[in-house]
């Protein structure tokens, strides 16, 4: 065991991942080392409660590191995210090596909390209270070593207000805070000052950022035109919205920020009208398509990509069917596809008529072959249109190429892998470079590169 040395194991959704950077980061300002799971004092488990049986992912979790450290009283374990905030310290009693739980909001003060415990082996600690507003976290070191690289991701917001029937996000992160545009806006400085040069807006649901009472009146709109606005900044995205909360000037913003990527993730869950009306989704399949043409309309390159969720309590075939004319209706280029799954609190827990789990994996099958089909579809239209695209290098292909030059993966404005050949000996990170789609995978695209526009 490395004293003053930390490991992060982190599950779920790109919140968590940039918690758990933060989390790195604030540990390695205070004198700790990052370390492999064998060697670390301290381990923390951000954990994600949105997926089908979370705790017995966060239980499993924690009896490898049982294994690992050999129980071993002085490796200090602590837990966080989702699944701390709606099991609390009953952790405690679960593992005897849990010291510390830090809920969504109490995660910054894991880093006080973790040198605390360090100090008096004996304590427990639980950070499980919501905070009334957006606390500010403190700031990582502003050196190379934690240059954020071609990509960052910055929060604007914690918690949401919608209180969907399926989903738990209201009772594990907490109602709806806004962070200060100011506060934002330093944030999106620094990272581009240490080299990225694309910034992706993150928050449970970021269109309704500014409407509650942390917000310091700046509408969502406005900070998109904000953040576009600064020196260095060649590409800006942003997840997750809410299609109700989708106003005319977000919808505008994609013809007038050049900045703002042709790439929308906009979560549909289902094209049935009853469907969403259990689900308490506040818009009918109608509004929704009305909002894709708004959107194309806009900006007709726009692709979409969405959350779908099949086998919702009292869901027929019908329903279901309505849902695979909606996906071909707003061609979706990608999805995120699930089973409904009870979650401890949301009301559709209570909801009667749950799917038989043949038939909902019946029609998760369905739905994901028709996405493929459509995904495909998109991919080749690229091909066959000899799409020239630019493309952001984030690193060496993960899977080496055919060709005899060494295989980068960058990301195109679209937000698709592309693979492209470049000369061996030097680092690409982070260069723009041009290049025309030749060839379609599964997945991702091949191309040629033709230039360097800088």
């Amino acid at each position: 065991m490395i004293e003053k040395s930390y490991h992060i194991i982190t599950f779920g959704c790109q919140m968590n991942v940039h918690d758990s950077q933060w989390l790195g980061r604030a540990l390695t300002t205070r004198g700790f080392v990052e370390a492999s799971l064998e060697d670390a004092q301290v381990v923390m488990v951000n954990t994600c409660s949105v997926r089908e049986k979370p705790e017995q992912k966060v239980m499993s979790a924690l009896g490898r590191i049982r294994q690992v450290s050999g129980g071993n009283p002085n490796v200090l374990v602590g837990v966080a995210g989702c699944v701390a905030q709606q099991l609390g310290e009953a952790f405690f009693s679960k593992e005897s090596q849990v010291r510390l739980v830090a809920g969504s909001d109490g995660i910054s003060g894991a880093p006080a909390a973790i040198e605390r415990l360090l100090e008096e082996p004996g304590l427990r600690l639980s950070l499980l209270d919501f905070t009334s507003h957006y606390v500010e976290r403190e700031a990582g070191p502003e050196t190379s070593e934690f240059t954020s690289g071609p990509v960052a991701f910055v929060n604007i917001m914690q918690g949401c207000d919608n209180f969907c029937a399926y989903c738990i996000v209201p009772f594990t992160r907490g109602r709806q805070k806004s962070r200060s545009a100011a506060a934002i806006l330093d944030e999106c400085r620094a990272v581009l000052d240490r080299g990225a040069r694309e910034i992706t807006l993150l928050g449970q649901n970021v269109n309704a950022f500014g409407q509650d009472k942390s917000g310091d009146g700046t509408s969502f709109a406005q900070l998109l035109r904000q953040v576009a606005g600064l020196p260095g900044l060649e590409r800006l995205r942003y997840v997750t919205p809410h299609p109700k909360d989708m106003g005319p000037e977000d919808v505008a913003a994609f013809a007038e920020l050049p900045q703002l990527c042709p790439r929308l993730h906009l979560p549909l869950q289902a094209g049935s009208d009853a469907v969403l009306k259990s689900m308490r989704r506040r818009y009918d399949s109608a509004a929704f398509l009305r909002l894709v043409d708004e959107l194309r309309a806009a900006r007709p390159d726009l692709a979409l990509s969405t959350d779908l969720i099949v086998a919702f309590p009292g869901e027929t075939e019908e329903d279901f069917q309505n849902t695979l004319d909606m996906m071909r209706a707003c061609n979706f280029m990608s999805s995120f596809s699930f089973i409904y799954s009870d979650r401890p609190g949301a009301r559709a827990a209570l909801f009667p008529d749950k799917i038989a789990p043949d038939e909902a994996r019946d029609r998760l099958l369905r739905l994901q072959a028709l996405q493929d089909e459509l995904g495909a579809r998109w991919l080749q239209a690229r091909v066959k249109n000899h799409n020239r695209t630019t493309l952001l290098l984030e690193g060496p292909s993960p899977k080496p190429g055919d060709n005899a030059e060494p295989s980068w993966q960058g990301r195109d404005p679209y937000g698709v892998p592309v693979h492209v050949p470049l000369p061996a000996g030097t680092d690409h990170t982070g260069r723009l470079v041009q290049a025309v789609i030749t060839e379609a995978k599964k997945h991702s695209l091949l191309a040629v590169r033709t230039g360097e526009p800088w």
